[in-house]
Formats: C-alpha cells, structure tokens, sequence
C-alpha cells in the first residue's frame, strides 16, 4: 500500500488536530535532516543527539499549535526547536562540567584546610546533627561525590533551592567547627 503523501498545509492542520498518523510521517520524513544538525551542534555525539531529537519531537508535538505559516515554513520552525534544543543541551554540559570542577576544587580546598580539626572532632557526627534538610544534602555533597545539580536532581529539589541550603549547612558547620 503507497503511502500517503501530505502538503505541508494538510500536515499542519493533521498535527494541530493531533492526529498521530501524521506525526508518525512527520517523523519519518523530517528527523534524518533534523538529527544531522542536532548531530553537529553536540559534536558528533549519537547518543546524545538521539536523546535531542527525542525532546525536538515532544517539543514539536506539544508546541504545535504555535506554528504560524507566515513566519516561516514548518521545517524551519522545526530546524529552529532542533537547534535551540541542541544548544540548550551543549550548554548544560558545559555549565554542569564548570559546576562540577567547582564544587570538587571547593570541597578539597575545604579538606585540606580543616583536616586537622576534622580528624580530632569527627565531622560526621556533627554533620549528624544539621537539620535534616541540611544533613542529606551534606551527606550526598561530601560524602557521596554529588554535583549540587544531581543532588537536585536525586532529592527533585530546584537547583536555588539546594545551593541555598548547602551554604546555610556550611555555615553551620563552621559555627560549631571554630
């Protein structure tokens, strides 16, 4: 059986009405070209792209009705959804790296300066007396290796929200360091 060929005007109003026949050919007629530009803005990473253009096509799903035709063909509104995506995602490595490198240069830093108070005192036990809200985020952060992002991530807390209280947790901490 030929398959069905759509104008760009019938796939449209076909993808407004959520029809998944059409966003079934949408896909296979338009993620070649979109993952090849997704492909090149995460460096020739595949499996990274695959998982872009797996967020693209939610995007586009989600974000139809949007779509307006005197702005632009649909294909470069898709292209445009490909490559903020992309960036989006390069740009979280990069800021997760950075945060990463800092939060470990931070933490060893620390180390070295209160190793010796730390050996006679027993950090973990007064970390085993910070609120509880402060005590798991210290317990993943420095006893667990924990980027404050997977630490958000891990406890589904806002980003804000867990460097707010790994700094009040600190803060305590060398109240009762000192």
């Amino acid at each position: 059986m030929p398959e069905k060929k759509y104008s760009e005007e019938e796939l449209v109003n076909l993808l407004k009405q959520n029809n998944k026949a059409a966003f079934s050919y949408l896909y296979d007629h338009y993620s070649g070209a979109l993952f090849g530009i997704i492909l090149k803005i995460v460096n020739q990473d595949e499996e990274t792209s695959e998982d872009v253009l797996q967020d693209v096509f939610i995007k586009i799903w989600k974000k139809i009705a949007t779509y307006d035709s005197t702005k632009g063909t649909l294909f470069t509104w898709m292209l445009n959804i490909a490559r903020n995506t992309a960036i989006d995602k390069v740009r979280t490595f990069k800021n997760a790296s950075i945060q990463s490198i800092n939060n470990n240069v931070h933490s060893v830093d620390e180390i070295h300066q209160h190793k010796s108070q730390e050996d006679k005192i027993g950090i973990k036990e007064i970390v085993d007396n910070l609120k509880p809200e402060y005590k798991v985020i210290i317990d993943l952060a420095y006893f667990g290796g924990y980027t404050q992002e997977e630490i958000s991530q891990e406890l589904n807390l806002p980003l804000g929200t867990v460097k707010t209280r790994a700094r009040a947790a600190l803060i305590e901490l060398r109240k009762v360091i000192k």
